[in-house]
């Protein structure tokens, strides 16, 4: 027990400092890029590696406070919207005591368990069985849901899946992840704006050519094409600080999530019912990062998450329970009521998943009713 706690500590404290590492890491490489643009762009105008040199270090010098500002300005921007931010690109929204009265009993007593304070609780309106913690600090901490793992898991599986979200928030591993995105997709969007340059300049002189105009936009492209490219090169820089988030998070947080509820054989049956539903439509590879589950790489490359099966068979190990057949689920809430103002038709046996319509119907009113 105790080897098992300090093993849990080191691991904290591990994220503490590759967190701090990465606020650290991030201004010296916009600086890098700033200064590779400079030397790049000087190299273009007169081909000598000396004058480009010189050209970037007098950029970086002149300018670094300009750069490190910019920087500044969208870390603390991201720091007091980027619960709004994760809210945007997931298509949540955020549910109350009132709203989801079992729902929020649950992660209430799982909290005073944990003895951590309640973190703000959303869902996501979709069919897909997933779930997600984000955050940086106690008043930002968020555990999102979808509804589709609502309407598909028992009630002793989804609490297993609050605990597994709620350890990543006592592993500290939600701060390291929102730390990483915030950056790479500052990066990100850079690049994605130069590349919006590139293209709109080249469908405008294709047509210009086509009129007849004898207009030389040449050096302009070229320009362009050495920014795109040197952000290109820092965004994907940015990617290797994935092999920083490890793996293993999952596993610890699997873990966590069984010594909190006591319940292996709720958690286990969790995770096999969650394996290959987990996908949310429209969902960036970003966020999709952070859920429970995410079977597709990365960008193709990165596996983000260890194979399902792997975790299953590790709790089975571990806590010397059988990996369990998934039984028949009584529901999680009781079955919606017929009334005349009822959202969903009678004839509409479609009762796992809603559409963006019926949500929009459905934010202030207790969909379980």
């Amino acid at each position: 027990m105790a080897a098992k706690t300090a093993g849990l500590q080191t691991h904290i404290w591990n994220n503490n400092l590759k967190s701090i590492g990465l606020l650290g890491f991030y201004p010296f490489l916009i600086l890098g890029i700033v200064w590779a643009i400079g030397a790049a762009l000087s190299f273009v105008g007169a081909p000598n590696n000396q004058s480009a040199i010189t050209l970037g270090n007098n950029i970086v010098a002149n300018y670094w406070p300009l750069v490190l500002s910019g920087v500044a300005v969208w870390f603390v921007g991201s720091y007091f919207f980027h619960t709004k931010m994760v809210r945007k690109l997931s298509h949540s929204h955020p549910v109350t005591r009132k709203d989801e009265p079992a729902l929020y009993n649950l992660l209430e007593n799982l909290c005073i368990t944990a003895g951590m304070k309640m973190p703000r609780l959303e869902i996501i309106e979709t069919h897909a069985r997933n779930a997600f913690a984000s955050g940086i600090d106690d008043k930002s901490f968020t555990v999102t849901v979808t509804r589709g793992l609502l309407q598909s898991l028992s009630k002793d599986e989804v609490e297993g899946v609050l605990a597994h979200e709620l350890t990543h928030i006592q592993n500290r591993d939600v701060r390291l992840l929102i730390i990483t995105i915030i950056f790479t997709g500052m990066i990100g969007f850079a690049a994605q704006m130069a590349w919006s340059q590139v293209r709109y300049g080249l469908l405008v002189r294709r047509r210009s050519n086509n009129m007849g105009s004898n207009n030389n936009k040449g050096n302009g492209m070229i320009i362009f094409l050495i920014i795109l490219a040197v952000l290109w090169i820092g965004y994907f820089a940015t990617l290797f600080t994935r092999f920083a988030l490890s793996r293993r998070r999952e596993y610890m947080a699997d873990g966590g999530a069984v010594q909190l509820t006591r319940n292996p054989d709720a958690m286990m049956r969790a995770l096999m019912r969650i394996a290959g539903k987990d996908q949310i439509p429209k969902m960036p590879g970003d966020v999709a990062m952070m859920c429970i589950e995410n079977r597709v790489p990365f960008m193709g490359l990165f596996a983000t998450h260890p194979p399902i099966e792997n975790r299953i068979k590790i709790l089975s190990e571990t806590t010397g329970f059988s990996i369990p057949d998934l039984p028949q689920l009584k529901p999680f809430y009781a079955p919606r009521v017929e009334r005349k103002d009822a959202l969903i038709a009678p004839q509409d046996k479609r009762d796992n998943w809603v559409t963006r319509q019926r949500f929009k119907k459905r934010r202030t009113a207790n969909p379980w009713k």
